[in-house]
């Protein structure tokens, strides 16, 4: 009995860590992985900045603990990947969609939005584009999206041009997005990028 629960167990660690290998994706500077509970360190290192997280509509981590939390609750889910600076195997920064249920937007179920962060010494390297792109790829190629949305507040223009630079369209359009935990009283500027828009960022 015991035997086969030892058996059961390491067949399920190695289906596990077999679908967490089938969602890596990489370039030749970062690589997109499920998170690890062993990331929260160096995941609170960067997201307790306060210059980063109130861009992007959360508050800064307040402890290793919280930041645990997060990876056990928001950033274990299906569409969420860490985004890691191959060159010192640090975990920099999350990119991943949110599907029509969790969508800050009022999209359709064949659409999803985008989301990015990165922690602010690695600003400025393209790291963000590199990352989106790739999650666009797997959107549009393995989930089937028909539309992709995306959505910045105007005091953050580096993150609308992320999205321009991947082939997003500005809208014109503007809205609340109540969930957020920062900002939610301040409008977004909403993007979008139909699944036949090609462009190479």
């Amino acid at each position: 009995m015991m035997e086969t629960e030892r058996t059961d167990g390491t067949a399920r660690a190695t289906e596990l860590a077999r679908m967490a290998e089938s969602r890596q994706m990489s370039t030749k500077s970062i690589l997109l992985r499920p998170w690890l509970e062993s990331d929260a360190e160096m995941l609170f290192k960067y997201a307790s900045d306060p210059e980063v997280g109130p861009h992007a509509g959360w508050p800064p981590h307040k402890s290793v603990e919280e930041s645990l939390e997060i990876i056990r609750t928001v950033f274990s889910a299906e569409g969420m990947w860490a985004v890691v600076w191959k060159e010192t195997g640090e975990t920099i920064g999350c990119v991943g969609y949110l599907p029509a249920s969790a969508s800050n937007l009022k999209i359709a179920e064949d659409q999803a939005e985008v989301g990015y962060w990165i922690a602010r010494p690695f600003w400025g390297k393209g790291i963000c584009t590199e990352a989106l792109q790739m999650v666009i790829d797997y959107c549009f190629k393995e989930k089937g999206f028909t539309v992709l949305w995306g959505d910045y507040f105007p005091s953050n223009p580096a993150s609308g041009r992320v999205m321009e630079k991947c082939g997003f369209v500005d809208t014109g359009e503007e809205t609340l997005c109540p969930n957020l935990e920062v900002g939610s009283d301040r409008p977004v500027r909403i993007m979008k990028k139909q699944r036949y828009e090609t462009r190479d960022c």
